[in-house]
């Protein structure tokens, strides 16, 4: 057991999903042996969706701050993030819809379903807000999960003192809630086995055809959020040059691909923020911080991307109101994810169950991509670095905490 341990979870993954290639491939008639495995491990994705979904945006929002020490420093690096955020998904979504990553892809066994008749844009919008909280918990409707998460993080912020049992709760039971998915990714190795398995032995290698162009989409996706929407900002409202901005955190964004950690980053971002940019320590210690937890424009752009990647590879087709529940779910996904390895194929499942997709077809998206998700953790963890500095640099510039070493000529 120790030895098992001791070895890395992805090189876990990876050698089940190679086993399960060749299990799928010399004796496809046992796959069906094994295909518990797989089954067990969609379960324990979906027992645990919705209540991290609710618990996790929730405890996100109430530990942001007293809303009465926010301020205008704090309100402008919200609408900043959530700007950021929502471009990314936007980006991610539109990069797949071009490049078509999943058309085609072979699933094997899993078709997409019908789950009822498409409703209207109206009946998506009006059913955000439930008419039973227990309800939706119980039924999974993600949308009405993400609504009463951010109901319940706002009460509790603005409750101030009175709230801050409840914030200590959520903040609680989001630990818990966090170390029960570390332990269910222990089983993912076993999982993607029973997954892979049974796909390779439906429709051979040919189902892994399309990971490669969605791992080009994640590289064009996190350029593209740094070009069209990072520089801007650099040079429009911080007014710094690109260039030497980028060198001066170019240890930060290493640091970020290497680990494929906002959190792992942050001590690195902060005395960088300060002796190379210049942004004053009060902003740069409340900006970088807040936005480790919930800057995440490549996570944001990835589950846009994956999202559409999901779709197209389940032959599902998107209705025009699909395209706003993803956008939106998306980025309020991005926001509520968790600092562990591939949580955001975790909320995947809720963007996905927002547009009708089962749960068991999107344990079979994730049994797909988690082999491969450390390295697209590595390369979407760079843009998210990217935008945490950017945004406490224009704020510096706002705030008038922006000193002109940036600006100077070079010694």
């Amino acid at each position: 057991m120790k030895r098992w341990f001791a070895i890395a979870l992805w090189k876990r993954v990876l050698g089940a999903l190679l086993l399960g290639i060749a299990l799928g491939l010399l004796a496809p008639q046992a796959a069906p042996w094994v295909a518990f495995l797989g089954d067990l491990f969609v379960r324990l994705i979906r027992m645990l969706v919705a209540p991290i979904v609710l618990v996790t945006i929730a405890a996100g929002i109430a530990g942001m701050a007293d809303p009465a020490r926010l301020g205008p420093l704090g309100g402008r690096t919200l609408a900043l993030f959530a700007a950021t955020t929502l471009a990314a998904v936007a980006i991610g979504m539109g990069v797949g819809a071009l490049v078509q990553p999943g058309a085609g892809a072979a699933l094997g066994a899993v078709e997409a379903q019908a789950l009822g008749e498409p409703g209207s844009l109206y009946d998506t919008l009006i059913g955000i807000v439930p008419l039973n909280i227990v309800d939706a918990l119980a039924k999974g409707d993600m949308l009405a999960l993400i609504f009463v998460a951010i109901l319940l993080g706002i009460g509790t912020m603005v409750a101030g003192e009175a709230g801050k049992p409840f914030a200590m709760l959520l903040a609680s039971a989001s630990n818990v809630l966090l170390t029960i998915v570390r332990l269910v990714m222990e089983a993912a190795p076993f999982g993607v086995f029973g997954l892979i398995a049974n796909a390779v032995a439906a429709n051979g290698v040919a189902v892994f055809a399309n990971i490669g162009w969605l791992a080009l989409c994640v590289l064009i996706g996190s350029a593209a959020q740094m070009l069209l929407v990072h520089l801007p900002l650099l040079r429009l409202a911080a007014r710094v040059p690109i260039g030497r901005f980028y060198r001066a955190i170019a240890d930060a964004l290493a640091i970020a691909f290497s680990t494929a950690s906002s959190s792992a980053v942050l001590p690195v971002a902060i005395r960088r923020a300060e002796d190379n940019i210049g942004i004053a320590r009060p902003v740069a210690a409340t900006v970088l911080p807040l936005g480790a937890s919930i800057g995440k424009d490549g996570t944001a752009m990835y589950v846009g991307l994956l999202s559409i990647f999901s779709l197209q590879a389940l032959g599902h087709a998107m209705a025009p109101a699909d395209w706003l529940v993803v956008l939106l779910t998306g980025a309020l996904a991005a926001f509520g994810t968790a600092p562990v390895p591939s949580a955001s194929l975790f909320m995947l499942a809720a963007v996905l169950a927002a547009v009708g997709i089962s749960p068991e077809q999107t344990a079979l998206i994730v049994g797909l991509v988690l082999p491969f998700d450390r390295l697209l953790d590595m390369t979407r963890t760079v843009p998210s670095a990217s935008a945490n500095l950017t945004v406490a640099t224009v704020v510096a510039r706002a705030e008038g905490a922006l000193d002109t070493r940036l600006t100077r000529p070079p010694a």
